[in-house]
């Protein structure tokens, strides 16, 4: 799948709507993720040890109780329970390495009938979204932006707590492919020690701010620690998706890009009514959501190990 998608609009500060820059990498064929590749033991990797899969996003399967105490927490969002999601599989589809040049996740290659939900940014911090996560128990990923999260690092802790995945999307959100290396390893490597020290696990992945990214971006990725670049299939606006096929069609393995966003940046629809449309787009194709770090072996420890030999005399960070 190409990275220049012109149709996938991104957001940048309140009010304003930006599409994607395009031409962000030459032959973006062999950016995407190469899966197979190195296996790794999964017994360490320079990042916290992914944590057990927690209970499946509908509640207690078998459970007549169970299931009428999450069909009424759905209820109160005015929505029905998603299908379950089936567990990962122990041979994780995606295999990242310690070394070398970071691959690019457009998709995960699965036969499940599973999509990941992504969000990115920060801005909007709306208790309420928190309450809702709790009682939907969907997993998220979160693509956290220094400069839209410091002013309540906590609210993202929440949460983390529910067994959501927070990762690297820069410091200050800069189109990263008209940045020079340096200035693009000091926003990577920035966000990458503030979020460590806030919720305790490095990133192992890097969303670039508007999809842009070039080999320079690569680069400064691999040195400042996550090991790979996610990109999206599909983008949630307000009420309804934007597709990059023209089909308009969710595909088994699909990474869905939505954001942190309030009434002033939706047109007066609040954090929960979005998501929850976002839910509704994907019932209604039969999809079940996933974690998406369920599906990502991270590099081993002998692999960690290696790296770590040979980038010891270079500064952690900076340029």
């Amino acid at each position: 799948m190409s990275a220049e998608v012109g149709t996938v609009k991104r957001w940048m500060g309140r009010g304003t709507w930006y599409r994607p820059v395009t031409g962000m990498l030459a032959g973006t064929a062999a950016a995407v993720l190469t899966v197979g590749g190195c296996g790794a033991s999964g017994d360490g990797s320079g990042h916290a040890r992914l944590p057990a899969q927690r209970a499946r996003p509908t509640g207690a399967p078998g459970s007549t109780a169970g299931s009428a105490r999450t069909a009424a927490a759905w209820h109160r969002w005015g929505l029905t329970p998603l299908p379950d999601a089936p567990w990962p599989p122990a041979d994780k589809p995606v295999k990242l390495t310690a070394t070398g040049t970071v691959p690019v996740l457009t998709h995960v290659p699965t036969t499940q009938k599973v999509v990941f939900i992504t969000i990115d940014d920060g801005q909007e911090k709306d208790p309420a979204f928190i309450e809702m996560m709790r009682d939907l128990n969907i997993p998220i990923t979160m693509f956290l932006m220094n400069d839209a999260i410091k002013s309540d690092y906590a609210y993202f802790t929440s949460l983390q707590a529910l067994g959501n995945h927070i990762q690297n999307h820069t410091l200050h959100h800069p189109v990263m492919s008209s940045a020079p290396l340096a200035h693009q390893k000091d926003e990577v490597c920035g966000d990458q020690k503030i979020l460590t020290e806030e919720y305790g696990t490095a990133p192992l992945l890097f969303r670039p701010p508007y999809g842009a990214y070039d080999e320079n971006t690569r680069t400064a990725v691999g040195e400042c620690g996550p090991r790979a670049i996610v990109w999206w299939r599909e983008s949630m606006q307000i009420r309804d998706m934007q597709y990059q096929d023209a089909d308009n069609k969710l595909r088994a393995g699909d990474i869905i890009l939505a954001h942190f966003r309030g009434p002033g940046e939706l047109k007066g629809t609040t954090m929960t009514r979005m998501f929850g449309h976002l839910l509704r787009r994907i019932q209604e194709q039969g999809f079940a959501v996933a974690r998406l770090e369920d599906y990502i072996q991270p590099p081993g420890r002998r692999q960690r190990a290696a790296r770590s030999s040979s980038t010891a005399l270079r500064a952690p960070f900076g340029p």
